[in-house]
């Protein structure tokens, strides 16, 4: 794993055999050693050059952590500081409005320890295969991990919240009078098809019997609010929002899908959550929140 990482550093076999003080030779032998015991090619060859293959992108990682930790370990015991955040890799699945996951998020910057965040955003299908190769901490979404999906994956529901519309200030007064019927050919901003929030809506305006103008269609629920905002037409957003909606966006509410509430969940590979970050998450959710 040295010789590995210590290649990957200085830029290939030839400078870090100097490095080390070795012949390229051994440190090459060492690195096939190590790809024989994970049982995959760590660098493909472009050229005179050494590139990471997917799995040693992994590898490194991982290399990264564990040599991290053993500076760490002298340094503590040599009773040096340290100063080493928590660090708390999170996918967002891209559906999520920002706003909640901004939100989500907030717990695990008041646990009073400093926290490195990284966060991508990213198609759930995507996500949840870093999620399997432990490249991401956990994955916060408004769907549940399917029964179908390849990869082994753990539920944990964060909460639920009613389901709001709402649309440009001037306008919002003629929908809110004789709602819902007064939304019948009214002017929609729709999510994408196949989101959790577009099949509520079509649920919803399928039982009260509405027949919207779709208007536009958004994969980016902040682009679908800014729209909203211009007065093209009406947008669902969760309640639990409603506050920073109407500030951020100057729109007024016109009514709530009653009977349906959207849920939204930390999906993990473990069974129990144990990142410290992660619980925080978890418990704020449940508890302030949502609660």
């Amino acid at each position: 794993m040295l010789y590995f990482w210590t290649a990957v550093k200085q830029g290939g076999v030839g400078p870090a055999a100097k490095e080390l003080r070795l012949s390229p030779s051994t440190v090459s032998s060492q690195i096939h050693l190590l790809e024989d015991l994970v049982g995959h090619q760590l660098f493909d060859r472009s050229g005179r050059k050494l590139v990471l293959t997917d799995v040693g992108q992994v590898a490194f990682r991982y290399a990264e952590e564990i040599f991290s930790l053993g500076r760490e370990l002298l340094d503590t015991m040599q009773q040096k500081p340290v100063d080493r955040p928590l660090r708390l890799r999170v996918g967002i699945a891209d559906v999520l409005p920002k706003l909640v996951a901004a939100k989500l998020l907030e717990p695990a910057f008041a646990m009073g320890m400093e926290i490195q965040l990284l966060c991508r955003e990213d198609h759930s299908n995507r996500l949840l295969a870093e999620l399997a190769i432990h490249n991401l901490d956990v994955v916060l979404s408004d769907a549940p991990i399917g029964s179908s999906a390849r990869i082994r994956g753990f539920n944990h529901l964060l909460g639920e919240s009613d389901i709001l519309l709402f649309a440009e200030k001037s306008i919002a007064p003629r929908f809110r009078r004789g709602f819902p019927g007064s939304l019948d050919s009214a002017p929609f901003l729709l999510p994408a098809e196949g989101t959790s929030l577009r099949q509520y809506l079509e649920q919803w305006f399928h039982a009260k019997e509405i027949r919207p103008k779709i208007a536009g269609e958004f994969d980016d629920s902040a682009l679908m609010k800014v729209f909203g905002q211009l007065g093209a037409g009406v947008f669902a957003a969760p309640e639990v929002i409603k506050d920073e909606i109407i500030r951020q966006y100057n729109v007024r509410e016109i009514g709530t899908l009653d009977g349906i509430k959207e849920q939204f969940y930390a999906i993990s590979v473990e069974r129990h959550l144990k990142h410290p970050a992660v619980l925080a998450i978890a418990e704020g959710a449940r508890t302030k929140l949502f609660g």
